[in-house]
């Protein structure tokens, strides 16, 4: 029993110190535990333990290697993102236009309009042929214009004037841009003709600071011109449409679209579709803000858009349709191209039997009631 008993302590010891080793309590420096471990790899090749010896290094070196030095990959690894966020962003609601405010939209008309303000008149006869809320006294936006161009025309000032833009011009009501930058100069001609086939803001705001009187004279001028004419609905304060101040009703407007007519360089330039001007050295491109001047289904004789958010999508036109002249009126269109979409409509209705047929809540009139 003494050689197992003393075999037995020496198993005893060994496994202590592995335990010992193993957990940390008896440490090995990094540089000596891998130096002895290459030190017992090399031995190990160059001479083959025995069965025992082979045993006992493999326990040895297992239980020698700490646990700091171990390296364990994970099967897969999973990356920790923090939960997404949405993105608010602040979206301005769309402004509501007078029209909407007063409850004009909820009037109901037999074409079902978008236009919550609608006017058409047989233009030699004034027989009213349909009329949604046409005393309704609105913003106008660009068809301001319009009566820029009648008082400029009857200035019968020179068309060939230069004018020059400035920084009076540039818009400090909407915040709009324009191609005719401060310094620009062009011909009254050409100013009216942007002014009203594009209705370019600044070449309008020429137009009247180049009155004589300057603009506080030519903004007096178009008023006493509608007052002329019996437009007792009508107001301007500038000559653009920019400010929602400038107002008139679709019966005035009416009014207003006859006596335009009688100008035939009024006609001429509100329906071209496009135009050229030499700015110094570059040649900049108008086109007409109506479309239907371009259709061929469309007889337009003279024609004027408009819009800002208080006064929605807007226009005026003469128009022959079904062998009649007419005057169309559209004011408070609610989307971008509704109030196309409601010249269409009339203009189908007008034409699918030759002649008008008036619907419940549609009765004739006279322009002068």
């Amino acid at each position: 029993m003494g050689w197992f008993g003393s075999f037995k302590r020496l198993a005893a010891a060994a496994f202590v110190t592995a335990a010992l080793t193993a957990i940390g309590a008896l440490p090995l420096s990094a540089h000596a535990e891998s130096a002895s471990n290459k030190a017992k790899a090399a031995k190990t090749a160059k001479k083959p333990a025995t069965g025992a010896a082979r045993n006992a290094a493999s326990a040895k070196t297992r239980s020698k290697t700490p646990v700091r030095s171990t390296k364990v990959v994970p099967a897969r690894t999973v990356a920790k993102v923090a939960p997404h966020k949405p993105v608010v962003v602040a979206i301005e609601p769309a402004k509501a236009s007078f029209g909407q405010i007063y409850g004009l939209h909820r009037t109901d008309d037999p074409l079902d309009l978008k236009s919550s303000v609608a006017l058409v008149i047989d233009q030699d006869t004034d027989q009213v042929l349909l009329s949604k809320n046409p005393h309704a006294v609105l913003p106008i936006a660009s068809i301001t214009k319009l009566m820029t161009g009648l008082v400029v025309t009857e200035a019968h000032q020179s068309l060939d004037d230069v004018l020059t833009i400035t920084q009076d011009d540039v818009d400090t009501e909407k915040g709009s841009s324009s191609r005719l930058l401060v310094g620009t100069q062009l011909t009254r001609g050409e100013m009216l003709h942007l002014a009203l086939m594009s209705s370019e803001n600044r070449a309008a705001n020429a137009l009247g600071r180049h009155y004589p009187g300057g603009l506080p004279a030519f903004v007096q001028a178009m008023n006493a011109k509608a007052q002329l004419l019996g437009m007792h609905d009508t107001r301007y304060v500038e000559p653009t449409g920019l400010s929602s101040n400038n107002q008139s009703s679709a019966r005035d407007l009416a009014v207003l679209v006859k006596a335009a007519y009688q100008h035939p360089i009024l006609r001429e330039l509100t329906t071209s579709t496009d135009a050229s001007v030499a700015v110094g050295r570059r040649q900049l491109q108008f086109h007409t803000t109506n479309g239907l001047v371009r259709n061929p289904s469309w007889d337009i004789g003279l024609q004027k858009t408009g819009y800002i958010s208080e006064a929605g999508r807007c226009l005026v036109m003469q128009a022959q349709l079904a062998g009649r002249k007419l005057i169309m009126v559209l004011l408070d269109s609610a989307g971008k191209y509704s109030r196309i979409g409601d010249a269409e409509r009339i203009r189908k209705w007008l034409t699918s039997d030759g002649s008008p047929v008036l619907q419940s809540g549609v009765k004739p009139a006279s322009l002068s009631n």
